[in-house]
């Protein structure tokens, strides 16, 4: 789909919602990683706006946001996940990090607005041709927001598109 842009249906978007949080949840625990590094582990990073954790690492919530990580998968990056416990029916899991994590929401045109709040937006097309943004964060249940690409997060309406753009 090289030179061509995606745009991505209501439907689209909210089936890809598993699989974005998977990818959502590598890229929140790498950045937080990588600000422990930078800190020498002083600095703490809040998770889906819940607890955080301290240097003696003591946490006065969550560590980590509630996302789902399917068996088998590591959602650290840079960390290939250990072969689950699986019999052969079982489906194969395979490691993901992060810089593949950054890349297939790329390939796919999904922009990754804000990686500590796990925002993203779906570019798309309203019926009249306008282009409109499916917009969704970490810890929102569906997808049930959308904007005008000038208006940002602070101008998200609720779905669905209106008729009339």
């Amino acid at each position: 789909m090289e030179g061509a842009e995606r745009y991505w249906t209501v439907d689209e978007a909210r089936a890809y919602l598993p699989r974005l949080r998977v990818l959502l949840g590598v890229i929140r625990r790498a950045a937080h990683l990588a600000v422990s590094a930078r800190t020498n582990g002083h600095a703490t990073m809040p998770a889906s706006g819940h607890g955080r954790t301290g240097p003696d690492g003591s946490s006065d919530g969550p560590e980590e946001p509630d996302v789902p990580v399917p068996p088998g998968h590591s959602a650290r990056a840079g960390h290939p996940a250990q072969p689950a416990d699986t019999s052969p029916d079982d489906e194969i899991a395979v490691a993901i990090d992060v810089e593949q994590a950054v890349q297939e929401l790329e390939e796919r045109g999904i922009v990754l607005r804000d990686a500590d709040r796990g925002l993203i937006d779906f570019p798309a097309r309203h019926p009249g041709g306008r282009d409109v943004l499916l917009c969704w964060q970490l810890g929102e249940d569906d997808l049930e927001w959308w904007h005008l690409p000038e208006d940002g997060f602070a101008g998200r309406r609720p779905l669905p598109l209106p008729e009339q753009l």
